[in-house]
């Protein structure tokens, strides 16, 4: 079921939650929309599922007008943070309850209802617990029979607003993996919320960045992430060392680098992101690496190692903190630690003709 979301604009009070919204979703993808909070990407599911109303605009379920049907209608499964799973009834009568629900001339036949729940049970894993409570299984667990639950009206679009946001790191880390295989198994075309920037690039097949109430970038996790559009999206999406400078005869002047920008106006004002792995590092200046720095911070706990710098060719009044990522096998090689003189470069970096919203040299993502 493709879903079309078209100029949709969405207000509360002052507040403008949704201005000209218009996606595309193919059939059978998995989307997320991602965002920081208030950026209306709830209110763009609600609208989606029918539970809320755009105040203009439309939207389309395989090329049918669905913005004024009946919730109940629209045939979506919904998928909140915190399950709202029924304490007082069993895990199977919680999965089977949709289909309970329905009127007599749709409702499946008890026999029916059986075999459909002993399927989804065995789908998410947890066939064992169909006659125990919410209360006696884990978030995780609970979670996964809410998409259970979701999945037995048999919705031809699958609706998830921060799916795993009450869980801790490392469930909610083995979760969305689940998450991409059952999606897979299913093929339901789904939309999940999220502000969780990992979390969208590892489980999506496209990714819709929102802020503000307006779409900054959609594409692939590839296309968002190593290209990104707007600074928004380059900070949003990861840590991000920001370097200001000004345009002289086509080249940008940046952390000491002469970098060419095209036709660009002299005097410009350009910024350049660059993430910490795109830092390089070295005791001696190379064809790479050719700007001072002092290191300030060494972290070596995990796979790369965290390198905090301080600038030294800035002037003495502008001593930027840079963040790098290293090998831990090049931080053997250099033996790195506090207080070092070195030299710094970039491999790759993204340039915009506009102030960062950040004066800091290093930022992190929210």
């Amino acid at each position: 079921m493709s879903i079309i979301i078209k100029n949709v604009s969405k207000r509360f009070r002052n507040f403008v939650a949704l201005d000209n919204v218009s996606i595309e979703i193919p059939n059978g993808q998995l989307v997320g929309l991602l965002g920081p909070s208030g950026s209306g990407k709830t209110t763009l599911l609600r609208i989606i599922a029918g539970l809320e109303q755009p105040d203009s605009g439309s939207v389309l379920f395989h090329g049918k007008d669905q913005t004024s049907t009946n919730v109940a209608k629209r045939k979506v499964g919904f998928v909140f943070q915190h399950y709202a799973l029924f304490r007082h009834m069993t895990i199977f009568d919680n999965i089977a309850f949709g289909l309970t629900v329905r009127p007599a001339a749709d409702r499946p036949s008890k026999e029916e209802i059986r075999e459909r729940v002993d399927k989804l049970l065995k789908m998410v894993q947890l066939e064992w617990c169909a006659g125990r409570y919410p209360h006696q299984l884990s978030g995780g667990q609970r979670q996964r029979i809410a998409l259970a639950r979701a999945l037995a009206v048999e919705p031809h679009v699958l609706l998830l607003d921060e799916p795993f946001g009450a869980l801790d790191a490392k469930v909610r880390a083995e979760l969305r993996r689940w998450l991409r295989r059952l999606h897979d198994d299913t093929g339901i075309t789904s939309v999940f919320v999220t502000h969780d920037q990992e979390e969208a690039l590892e489980v999506s097949d496209r990714v819709v960045v929102i802020n503000h109430g307006k779409v900054e970038q959609e594409g692939t996790p590839e296309e968002v992430y190593h290209r990104p559009l707007t600074p928004f999206v380059h900070h949003f999406l990861g840590l991000a060392n920001v370097f200001h400078g000004r345009v002289d005869e086509g080249q940008a002047n940046l952390a000491g680098v002469s970098l060419p920008l095209g036709e660009w106006t002299n005097g410009d004002h350009a910024v350049a992101y660059v993430r910490p792995h795109d830092i390089e590092v070295s005791r001696v200046p190379n064809a790479v690496c050719h700007s001072a720095a002092l290191i300030t911070a060494v972290n070596a706990v995990g796979p790369l190692v965290r390198i905090e710098l301080e600038r030294r060719d800035a002037g003495d009044d502008r001593h930027e903190r840079i963040e790098s990522h290293i090998a831990r096998s090049r931080h053997q090689e250099l033996e790195l630690k506090v207080g070092d003189p070195v030299y710094f470069g970039f491999v790759d970096f993204q340039i915009y003709p506009r102030p960062a919203t950040q004066e800091h040299a290093t930022s992190t993502a929210t």
